[in-house]
């Protein structure tokens, strides 16, 4: 999985989900909130003991909220995104492997 990289990368903000093609030709698509649900950062992952688990895909596809929004997405060097959120939050690093594995399907 470490291998496979985004080839596509859109945030459709009308369907409130982020849309990533990758490398080996799966299209998987992501709703902002179990995105901002699943957040890997420290914070968000209750301390550093807890970063490097799997997305909780449950979380991630389950989670609802009609408010949040993604205000902006950038890469961050050639192996993440980072994301701003509506709420404030942004210190989330979403990395290629992380995102891949959150696939619905996977």
């Amino acid at each position: 999985m470490d291998k496979i990289k985004p080839t596509s990368v859109t945030a459709d903000r009308t369907k409130r989900e982020l849309v990533i093609t990758w490398s080996d030709g799966k299209e998987c698509r992501y709703p902002f909130a179990g995105l901002r649900a699943v957040c890997p950062c420290a914070e968000c992952q209750g301390g550093h003991a807890n970063m490097g688990q799997p997305a909780d895909k449950a979380v991630l596809y389950g989670t609802e909220d009609a408010e949040l929004t993604m205000e902006n997405v950038e890469a961050v060097g050639s192996y993440a995104l980072g994301i701003l959120w509506s709420d404030g939050h942004w210190q989330g690093i979403y990395s290629w492997p992380y995102l891949c594995g959150a696939c619905r399907g996977e």
